[in-house]
C-alpha cells in the first residue's frame, strides 16, 4: 500500500483518522463467509489475547524508576531506544509473554509491546506533575485547592513547562491526591501508587505489525469507496497450532472524508455495540499553517446563550500597524440543542438517582446474609442500561455540536479570506463556585471538542487556530481600552452582565459584551502574533502571555473588498433614497376564478366570466406556520442527520436541529463576465429602474 504522497510546493502531510464499520468477512481458507457477528467473535478473541499480554507487561512494569528509563529514551547503558515502542521493550528486555499452551505469531506480541510502550510512556507526563503537586503540597493547610500565590508560583516552577500547564490540570490532580489520603490516610508516594497500571484500551494496533500479519488496500472495483482489510484472525479462542490463524477478508465502505488521493494506513480494529469497528487513519496533502505573518483573521467568543460571537478583523500596513474591523457581527445559536441536552442531563440524573437507591438496597439485602428479590436485580440492571443510552446519546449530541460550531467558524474563514482563527484560552474555566445555576450550565460545555474539531478541519484549508488569553477580553472596551460598565440590558441600568457601556464619553462604545470580546480577541491575536508558540502535546498554536504596549484599540471602518469589474455596461448601483410621496400606481384587479353559488344572477350573466362574483365572506388566508426550509441565504452550515432519527426540518437543509440558527455566511465577490449582448438585464435595469414600491 502506498504511504506515501506527492507534495507540493506550500504543502505538507495531514494525517487524519476516519472511522469505518465492517459487517462481513470471507475465510479465504475455509471459503466461508462469515457474518457481523462471527466477524466479531473472532475479533473479540484476539482484543482478549493482545489485552492480557498487554496487561502483563504494563503491571510488570508499573513503577517510577522502569517508567523513568523508557521516558528517558535511553538504555542502562546509555544507547538511544528505537522510537518504536515494541521494539523499545525488547531492547530493554521487556518482552511480552505468551499465555501457556498457545500459539501466538509474533506479530501479535508486537501489538500488546507496542500498546504496553505507549501507554508507559504516556504515563511520564502525569508522573511528572504528580511529583511537583506532591513536593509543593502546602502542609498545615486544611483546603489545598486554596493555595496562596506564592504556593501556586512554586508549583508552577516544579512542573516542566510550568507556564503552559492549564491551572485545570494541577487543581485536578490536586483534587486526585486528597481524595487519595482521605481513602488511603496517608499521600501516594508517585503516579505508580496513585493509580492503577494501564491496559491495552480494547482494541488491536495493526499498523505495529508487518503485512505479514495485516494489509489495506483500495477495492479494484470501486478504489474510491471500498478498500479490503486483509488480517489472520484465530479461529478458536484458545489457538493451538499456526493453522489456527486464518487470513480474512474484510472489505468495508470507507468514509467520505477520506479523499481518492489519500494514502491508506492499517487502522486500528476495536469492537463497539458488538460492532466491528476500523478507524482508518489517511494522510493527505495540505497547505501549510503559519504561525505569524497573518493580516486577516476572525475571532469568536463563547457564550452561554449564544454559543459563539465572532467577526473578521484586518491587520492595516505602514509605520503604525493597527487593527481594523467593520464591527459586524455573526452569531451561532443553539437553544434548542442546549434545552435538549439539558433535558438529558436531568433525565440521566434521575436515572442515576433511582439506580443509586436500588444498589444500597441490595447491598443491605447482602449485609444481612439475605438473598436480593430478583425482581429488584432486574429493575437495577434496566436502570443501568437506559443511563448509558442517555448518556450515549448525551455524547453524539455534544458531538454533532461541536462539529457543527467547528463548520460554521471554518466556513466564515474561507469566506473572509483569513487565514487564522483566533479562539479564547478558557481551559482554566471550571463549573465551581458560580452559583448553581450557572455552574450547571459551565458542566456540559464542549469548547475542548470545538477547539479540536476546528483545529481539524481548518487544516485542511491551511488555515491556523491560535488560542489566545481570555483575560481582560470582555473587561475592557475594544476602541479605548477603558474598562467596561455591565449592565443587564441596554435599556436598563441594573447590574448585569449582559450588555456593556464604556464610561468614556469621547468613546461612548454600547454593544454585548460578547460583541466586544470577538474584537479584543482578535486584536489581541493579531497584535501577539509574533509570541505564538506551538504547543507539542495538543499541536495547537497558544498565545501564552501578553504584553502591555501590544495592545492596542481597535478600529472600526469598512473592509476593504475586491475592485468592482470595469467596463462600459459596468453595473452601477441606484440611488433609491424616498425624496418624495410615493406615486400610487395602477395595480391590476384579481378576480377570485371561483364558481358562483347556483340560481344567483351572476351565474347567469355568462359576461361576469367562470369564475363569476366572490361569495360573501371573508377571503380565505394562507397558513402562517410553515414548515422550517432552508432560506435562500441560508448556507448549510450544519451537518445532516440520519434520516432513522430525524429532526423536524432537517430534511429541508434547516440543520441538525430545528432550534439552531448562524448567521449566514457571507459569498463571496466575484467579477462579473461581459454581457452576451447589448440588451443585457443589467443595463436595462440601470437605464430603466424600476418605480419604488410604497412603504
Amino acid at each position: 500500500m502506498r504511504r506515501k504522497i506527492q507534495l507540493g510546493e506550500g504543502e505538507t502531510e495531514r494525517v487524519a483518522c476516519a472511522s469505518a464499520s465492517a459487517f462481513r468477512g470471507l475465510d479465504t481458507v475455509t471459503g466461508e463467509v462469515l457474518s457481523s457477528d462471527v466477524l466479531g467473535e473472532r475479533v473479540g478473541w484476539l482484543t482478549d489475547l493482545v489485552e492480557t499480554m498487554c496487561t502483563e507487561v504494563s503491571r510488570a512494569h508499573w513503577n517510577r524508576p522502569d517508567v523513568a528509563q523508557l521516558a528517558s529514551g535511553r538504555d542502562p547503558e546509555g544507547v538511544r531506544l528505537p522510537s518504536n515502542a515494541w521494539m523499545a521493550l525488547r531492547t530493554l528486555g521487556w518482552p511480552a509473554t505468551v499465555p501457556g499452551g498457545l500459539y501466538v505469531p509474533d506479530r501479535v506480541r508486537r501489538i500488546a509491546e507496542e500498546q504496553a510502550g505507549r501507554a508507559l510512556r504516556s504515563a511520564w507526563w502525569r508522573a511528572q506533575i504528580t511529583d511537583a503537586v506532591l513536593t509543593t503540597w502546602p502542609v498545615g493547610n486544611p483546603d489545598p485547592m486554596k493555595r496562596t500565590a506564592s504556593e501556586w508560583d512554586a508549583l508552577r516552577a516544579a512542573c516542566p513547562d510550568g507556564q503552559g500547564v492549564a491551572a485545570s490540570v494541577l487543581r485536578a490532580r490536586t483534587r486526585q491526591i486528597t481524595a487519595f489520603r482521605t481513602q488511603h490516610g496517608r499521600l501516594p508516594a508517585d503516579i505508580c501508587d496513585l493509580e492503577q497500571a494501564p491496559g491495552g484500551g480494547r482494541q488491536v494496533v495493526l499498523s505495529a505489525a508487518d503485512k505479514q500479519l495485516a494489509t489495506l488496500s483500495r477495492c479494484n472495483e470501486d478504489p474510491a469507496h471500498y478498500a479490503v482489510l486483509t488480517v489472520r484472525l484465530q479461529v478458536r479462542p484458545d489457538p493451538r497450532t499456526r493453522a489456527d490463524w486464518h487470513p480474512v477478508l474484510i472489505r468495508f465502505r470507507l468514509p467520505p472524508t477520506v479523499g481518492v488521493t489519500a494514502a491508506l494506513h492499517v487502522p486500528t480494529v476495536r469492537q463497539r455495540n458488538g460492532r466491528l469497528r476500523l478507524d482508518v487513519a489517511h494522510t493527505s496533502a495540505a497547505p501549510k499553517t503559519r504561525r505569524d505573518g497573518h493580516t486577516r483573521a476572525v475571532a469568536f467568543d463563547y457564550g452561554l446563550n449564544t454559543l459563539l460571537t465572532g467577526g473578521v478583523l484586518t491587520l492595516s500596513g505602514g509605520a503604525q500597524r493597527g487593527v481594523l474591523t467593520d464591527g459586524r457581527p455573526v452569531f451561532f445559536r443553539v437553544d434548542g440543542v442546549l434545552a435538549k441536552a439539558n433535558r438529558l442531563r436531568v433525565l440521566a440524573e434521575h436515572l442515576w438517582t433511582k439506580a443509586a437507591h436500588i444498589q444500597s438496597l441490595v447491598d443491605g439485602q447482602a449485609e444481612h446474609g439475605w438473598r436480593p428479590d430478583p425482581l429488584t436485580v432486574v429493575k437495577l440492571a434496566v436502570l443501568r442500561t437506559e443511563h448509558a443510552r442517555v448518556s450515549r446519546r448525551r455524547t453524539r449530541l455534544n458531538e454533532q455540536l461541536a462539529k457543527a460550531a467547528a463548520r460554521f467558524m471554518v466556513d466564515h474563514a474561507r469566506a473572509a479570506r483569513a487565514t487564522v482563527i483566533y479562539l479564547e484560552d478558557l481551559r482554566d474555566m471550571e463549573a465551581r463556585g458560580k452559583g448553581r445555576t450557572l455552574n450547571t450550565r459551565l458542566s456540559p460545555s464542549v469548547r475542548g471538542q470545538i477547539v479540536t474539531h476546528t483545529r481539524h478541519q481548518a487544516a485542511k484549508y491551511g488555515i491556523a487556530v491560535v488560542i489566545v488569553p481570555a483575560r481582560g477580553t470582555s473587561k475592557y472596551c475594544p476602541k479605548c481600552l477603558t474598562a467596561f460598565r455591565h449592565h443587564s440590558a441596554p435599556d436598563r441600568t441594573t447590574p448585569g452582565w449582559k450588555w456593556a457601556l464604556c464610561p468614556n464619553n469621547a468613546c461612548g462604545y454600547s454593544a454585548d459584551r460578547d460583541v466586544a470580546a470577538w474584537q479584543r480577541i482578535g486584536a489581541r491575536g493579531l497584535q501577539h502574533q509574533y509570541t505564538t508558540v506551538l504547543d507539542r502535546s495538543s499541536g495547537t498554536y497558544v498565545i501564552r502571555r501578553t504584553v502591555p504596549e501590544l495592545d492596542q484599540p481597535v478600529q472600526h471602518t469598512t473592509h476593504p473588498r475586491p475592485a468592482a469589474p470595469t467596463g462600459p455596461l459596468q453595473m452601477t448601483a441606484v440611488d433609491r433614497t424616498k425624496a418624495g410621496p410615493t406615486r400610487n400606481r395602477p395595480v391590476p384587479r384579481q378576480r377570485r376564478r371561483v364558481p358562483a353559488p347556483p340560481g344567483s344572477p351572476a351565474a347567469r350573466n355568462p359576461a361576469a366570466g367562470p369564475g363569476g362574483k366572490r361569495p360573501a365572506g371573508r377571503m380565505p388566508q394562507s397558513p402562517t406556520h410553515r414548515t422550517q426550509r432552508r432560506g435562500r441565504r441560508q448556507a448549510p452550515h450544519t451537518m445532516s442527520n440520519p434520516k432513522r432519527h430525524q429532526s423536524q426540518g432537517a430534511g429541508f437543509g434547516a440543520g441538525f436541529h430545528l432550534h439552531t440558527h448562524a448567521t449566514p455566511v457571507a459569498r463571496r465577490i466575484q467579477p462579473r463576465a461581459q454581457p452576451r449582448s447589448l440588451f443585457h438585464r443589467d443595463r436595462g435595469w440601470v437605464e430603466n429602474p424600476a418605480p419604488p414600491r410604497k412603504t
